[in-house]
């Protein structure tokens, strides 16, 4: 009995909820060999299992697509190259690739989106992660808007977009360099802000690890940081806030 079988059972009444419950906490994968494809994730926790695709093999990108595809008619990934873009073609024509994100994904025509995501970058060279958060969090089921190129060496550039900024459930802050953009959003809103050093700047920039620093250090409350260039992480819990604050209107 598979997940949508489980589910029919307890709309019909063949099935209790508690006895569904038991079902779905059981551990359950669907075993390929070289990978284990965690099919009942989204019912556990409201979000399918997403592809990471730097460094995977040909064969197995392609099968994992395949099959995730078959499970829940979309799959998505992160971290693709074009040349990974061609290959899950072969097997599935009308997969999509983003070049700046360089997102690969399926995604369902007309999906219903809820609440609103504010996803903002210091400067263009940030969008790339910017990008990967804001379509993860679109592909999740969140309306975004994209508020690019606000850093901190022209803040006027923010504030004329800060009823925007101050109207979202949830607000990312994409910077590198020195990383203050974080800092200046989490004194401006009443919302929680997700800061998302990149690893975009000079020498000193240690590759992003000083806009770690400075969003880890932050003197503005509110905030919380994920691993530098992580834009999937940030559009995933943004993602969740999102879906908390409409859920408590």
């Amino acid at each position: 009995m598979d997940a949508r079988e489980v589910l029919e059972q307890v709309r019909s009444g063949g099935m209790s909820v508690e006895d569904a419950e038991r079902y779905f906490q059981k551990q359950s994968y669907e075993e390929m060999g070289y990978a284990k494809l965690d099919t009942y994730r989204e019912i556990r926790s409201g979000f399918p299992e997403v592809v990471f695709c730097s460094r995977k093999a040909d064969v197995h990108l392609k099968n994992i697509y395949k099959r995730l595809y078959e499970e829940n008619g979309e799959v998505f990934g992160t971290r693709a190259s074009q040349r990974q873009y061609e290959v899950v073609r072969e097997v599935l024509p009308q997969v999509a690739y983003d070049e700046v994100s360089h997102i690969l994904k399926i995604e369902k025509q007309d999906k219903p989106r809820i609440g609103e995501i504010a996803v903002c970058t210091a400067g263009t060279a940030d969008i790339p992660v910017a990008e990967e958060a804001a379509q993860t969090a679109e592909y999740f089921g969140a309306n975004v808007n994209r508020i690019y190129d606000v850093g901190v060496s022209g803040i006027h550039r923010m504030l004329s977009h800060l009823d925007v900024i101050q109207r979202a459930n949830c607000v990312v802050a994409v910077a590198g360099m020195e990383g203050a953009l974080a800092s200046v959003l989490g004194g401006l809103v009443s919302h929680p802000v997700i800061a998302v050093p990149t690893s975009v700047g000079y020498g000193a920039s240690m590759n992003g690890l000083s806009a770690l620093l400075t969003m880890i250090n932050s003197c503005a409350n509110g905030i919380a940081v994920v691993n530098i260039d992580n834009g999937y992480g940030a559009g995933y819990i943004a993602t969740q806030i999102n879906r908390l604050a409409v859920k408590g209107e």
